[in-house]
């Protein structure tokens, strides 16, 4: 795939976006971005201090009352401009996306940035529902409409797995909202954070309603949860790291958005379409290179259908073809880091002992062995309560384990702490209706595994987070209900003041 445009000409005057400009940072501290496929330096940047996090907040702050003031269609009409603008630069995105992430060209194309574009549009339009409750008189004697507002400044942290559409999931509800924003991205891939920005600036939105820090989460992040003047968070991470952001907002009493991480079930019963439910495991355990919170990670598999399942998976895992990201043939592309490589591995290698590696388990060699790259890799026989069960590997890894009654598959499927995301495969009806009920999960798909939406909600339930990413739903998150009630009496003594003058 080849590209107009030179990312260090592109990013020459800095990797922080306030107030509609881009900026160098201040901390006097570099980070490197680095292509994962071969290790090479794509940008070297100066990180944020806590200094522009200031800067980004005041220019929001400034930004927020003519925002927020506009019509919910002045704000569509931008936001339709901003999707076409996404739209028209999507080699631009789709480009520097698989250069910082190590993501295959076809899943940044066909994917990323097409979602991104939708979720564009999808707000546009949204932006002109922001409904309350109708006008009615519950008490008799007044009349009560429920207004939705604009909160303030949102300061959102997004992950570096699906960077460019986690700042879209993040920034387009909340401005849609009327809402003004400052995301922190993560610091190996702030790329596609910050060309979004400007395509916001580009299309008309105006400066600082969208701000990009790009610093350590210590640091910068921290700074960020805990400012005065940013009165909601919403962040997209590890669980652990959730926790640390829940603990930084709660003391500020800021509202809070958390999207954690998942441990997905993938539940076939005994009468599914086996050849479908393997092909759906296979893609659902590897897209993103397994980095992806929704991915299918455990199968369980009933009995009857178990060992031919281990062999089609293993079979179809051995049929990737693993690769140069830029290769329009390439299925899995490496991890983000070899850092992340190593820690898969580790996984893999601490399973080994008590656990059957069908395929894969280990990095590839020759032209491949510069990048963070690790085989599609299957575990079978695992126990339920080991490490490469219950916690998130975040690699291509899927471990598959057996089951016999419905009632086993439904209960090892909701035995981890997380909940945010599983399927369930089979003809049944009955079958697919009581997992639908059952497993505790954020989603749950039927006969697939992975395809999200704009118009429909994404989060978790449990250890995987609360709130809701797209979707109407996602106003719940960015807007403040108010209850407005009017008097339609006129009398200037009320029944309810007896309980303060009495019988006078």
């Amino acid at each position: 795939m080849s590209n107009g445009f030179q990312i260090r000409h592109r990013f020459a005057e800095g990797a922080q976006y306030i107030g509609g400009k881009l900026l160098p940072g201040t901390s006097g501290r570099h980070h490197e971005v680095v292509n994962p496929a071969n290790g090479t330096t794509v940008l070297r940047y100066e990180l944020a201090s806590t200094d522009d996090v200031d800067a980004a907040v005041a220019a929001a702050r400034a930004a927020f009352p003519a925002w927020s003031g506009a019509t919910p269609g002045e704000r569509s009409e931008a936001l339709h401009r901003f999707a076409a603008r996404l739209a028209e630069q999507a080699d631009d995105f789709a480009y520097a996306e698989s250069l910082q992430c190590g993501k295959p060209v076809k899943l940044s194309t066909g994917f990323d940035v097409p979602g991104t574009v939708d979720n564009a549009a999808f707000f546009a339009g949204a932006a002109r529902h922001l409904e309350g409750r109708a006008a009615a008189e519950y008490s008799g004697d007044h009349t009560s409409y429920v207004r939705r507002e604009a909160i303030g400044v949102v300061g959102s942290i997004a992950p570096w797995n699906y960077p460019l559409q986690m700042a879209a999931w993040k920034i387009l509800p909340a401005v849609a909202a009327g809402n003004t924003v400052v995301l922190k991205p993560a610091e190996p891939t702030p790329l596609t954070s910050l060309m979004f920005a400007r395509a916001a600036t580009e299309a008309g939105i105006p400066d600082g309603v969208i701000n990009i820090v790009t610093g350590t989460g210590r640091e910068a992040g921290e700074h960020l949860v805990g400012h005065p003047d940013v009165v909601m968070t919403s962040f997209t991470g590890s669980t652990a790291v959730g926790r640390r952001v829940a603990e930084i907002a709660t003391a500020t009493v800021k509202r809070l958005h958390l999207e954690l991480g998942g441990k997905a079930p993938f539940v076939v019963f005994d009468d599914a379409d086996l050849e479908a439910a393997a092909h759906g495991a296979v893609a659902g355990a590897l897209i993103n290179t397994g980095q992806d919170c929704t991915a299918a990670t455990r199968a369980y598999v009933q009995r009857p259908l178990y060992e031919t399942f281990v062999r089609e998976v293993a079979a179809l895992m051995e049929s990737v073809r693993v690769g140069d990201p830029f290769d329009p043939s390439t299925d899995l592309g490496p991890l983000i880091s070899h850092a992340q490589r190593d820690r898969v591995a580790a996984f893999v290698d601490r399973a080994r002992g008590h656990a059957r590696i069908v395929t894969g388990g280990e990095a590839p060699g020759g032209d491949l062995a510069a990048g963070a790259y690790y085989r599609p890799t299957l575990i079978a026989d695992a126990a339920q309560d080991s490490e490469i069960v219950q916690a998130e590997i975040f690699g291509p890894v899927l471990v598959v384990l057996p089951f016999d009654t419905d009632d086993e598959g439904i209960a090892l499927a909701n035995d981890t702490p997380y909940g945010l995301a599983a399927s369930a495969w089979t003809r049944d009806v009955y079958r697919a209706n009581r997992a639908t009920r059952e497993i505790q999960a954020g989603c749950v798909w039927v006969n697939d595994h992975i395809p999200i939406l704009s118009e429909m909600p994404h989060g978790g339930y449990k250890a995987s987070g609360y709130g809701k990413d797209m979707s109407a739903y996602s106003f719940e998150e960015y807007t403040q209900v108010k209850h407005v009630m009017y008097d339609n009496t006129a009398v200037a003594r009320k029944d309810w003041h007896r309980t303060i003058f009495g019988d006078r």
